[in-house]
């Protein structure tokens, strides 16, 4: 009997102060809701755009004898090392003889990308958000650090806020080459309404050929961003989903905490 009435006082008594630890983990808000929103949604935008683009880009050629369907290239002088883009790809795609559709496609996701943009700009403005994206004195040398550390030449992350220095100047970048895109394929589309903007540019095929080629700068932001988000791992990718991104905390016991220990 002096047992079980044993067994129950221990049933009914408070669990040690010393046993219970803190948290070892806790939430850190990182991203505002309308911040994802703007990302997630210029992602898909993004690549119709280029999706399209490429259904036009067909239609002309640097030589239609020689060079059918490759407009721009890379080389040195008169020696080529890579044209854009080879015949199989436009095959693998299925791009030849769309070039309506891709005149259409484009006019209408060129819209969305940049009332989309606008939004980001505005909102990243007047939420003060612009201060974490904008490049610091620091930023540089800050950048070439993170690289080297991505690189696995050195160790140890230089300290940073929200964004590391390489994060300020590529995301900077990406508003930057956004305007142009914009601005140059304005001068393409209506060379003679806005014949300003177009001279502005350098004439058509200059604004043409700086379109072609702001196109492919997005394209290698993306991939190192997809190798970066990978890199970073999954509470990286987490944050741009939720808003949130875990930390640790190290553990410590309320006894500790009452003791001033934390």
């Amino acid at each position: 009997m002096l047992n079980d009435r044993n067994y129950a006082n221990e049933l009914r008594a408070e669990p040690s102060a010393a046993a219970a630890p803190r948290p070892t983990i806790r939430l850190e808000r990182k991203h505002l809701l309308a911040i994802r929103w703007m990302h997630w949604i210029n992602f898909p935008v993004l690549f119709l755009m280029m999706w399209s683009g490429l259904l036009i880009y067909w239609n002309d050629s640097d030589n239609a004898y020689h060079y059918a369907h490759q407009v721009y290239r890379i080389g040195i002088g008169n020696v080529t090392l890579f044209r854009f883009f080879p015949e199989w790809l436009y095959r693998w795609l299925n791009v030849p003889y769309h070039v309506t559709k891709g005149l259409g496609d484009h006019f209408f996701f060129g819209w969305l990308f940049a009332l989309n943009g606008a939004a980001y700009i505005g909102y990243t403005w007047f939420s003060g958000e612009w201060r974490f994206l904008i490049p610091e004195r620091k930023s540089v040398k800050d950048a070439i650090q993170v690289t080297l550390v991505d690189l696995h030449v050195r160790k140890g992350l230089p300290e940073q806020t929200k964004y590391n220095g390489a994060q300020r100047i590529a995301y900077s970048s990406v508003i930057v080459m956004g305007a142009g895109m914009l601005l140059t394929g304005l001068a393409i589309y209506k060379p003679t309404q806005l014949h300003w903007l177009t001279s502005l540019m350098g004439g058509y095929e200059m604004a043409r050929w700086l379109h072609f080629w702001l196109t492919m700068s997005f394209l290698v932001f993306f991939f190192i961003h997809v190798a970066q988000v990978a890199l970073a791992g999954w509470n990286n990718f987490r944050s741009m989903v939720s808003g949130y991104e875990v930390q640790e905390v190290e553990a410590v016991s309320i006894e500790a905490i009452r003791r001033g220990g934390a």
